[in-house]
């Protein structure tokens, strides 16, 4: 056997070490929204909220009443985000609470690797029935682990159909690519509070 495998000053190791440290970076920085600057990412995660939202209500006229009657809502999205590592479905959002306007930015990504949403398109309107449940999501984050993908749950109002997924308190809508999903990518996800975007 080759002592120098073990050794810290082999070549082997410090492969392994670089190794190691560029995966980490490549997996932290998959989470970040687009920009180079702290108000940058904002700008643009404000945006994309604005983007995600104008979509949900052309094609759920509804949801605009709804998402004003709430406690608060939020909007999540990987789009934009550079997936460096195929496993790292990762992305951004921020929650909104409609009673201060306060704005809390958050991120969302895997529970472990090779887990998680599997997909390079996520867009999604959390809406809150409660203020309790509001606070849980934003203070102490969430995930959806262990379970299959949430089922929609389809509700009459009036002409319109409701395509609303409902878990842990909360209605979530997903866009996809030819409308919104009857059932929301959440398999194997968390979602939680950026410490770097919410503090000046």
């Amino acid at each position: 056997m080759n002592q120098d495998n073990n050794n810290e000053d082999s070549p082997m190791f410090r492969r392994l070490a670089l190794g190691t440290l560029i995966i980490s970076t490549l997996l932290s920085s998959a989470c970040t929204a687009p920009g180079q600057t702290r108000d940058d990412r904002r700008q643009h995660i404000d945006r994309t909220e604005r983007e995600v939202l104008a979509e949900l209500y052309r094609l759920q006229p509804d949801l605009r009443g709804d998402v004003a009657a709430a406690p608060g809502y939020a909007v999540f999205s990987n789009v934009n985000v550079n997936l460096l590592l195929a496993s790292a479905s990762t992305g951004y959002g921020v929650a909104v609470d409609n009673r201060n306007r306060d704005r809390t930015y958050m991120k969302m990504g895997e529970l472990g690797v090779g887990l998680g949403l599997g997909v390079k398109d996520f867009r999604a309107l959390f809406v809150f029935d409660s203020p309790a449940v509001m606070e849980r999501f934003v203070e102490s984050g969430w995930s959806f682990g262990g379970h299959a993908d949430a089922a929609a749950k389809a509700q009459d109002k009036g002409a319109a159909v409701s395509r609303e997924v409902v878990v842990d308190g909360m209605r979530v809508y997903q866009l996809t690519e030819s409308g919104i999903a009857l059932q929301a990518t959440l398999k194997g996800t968390k979602f939680w509070k950026d410490p770097e975007l919410n503090h000046d």
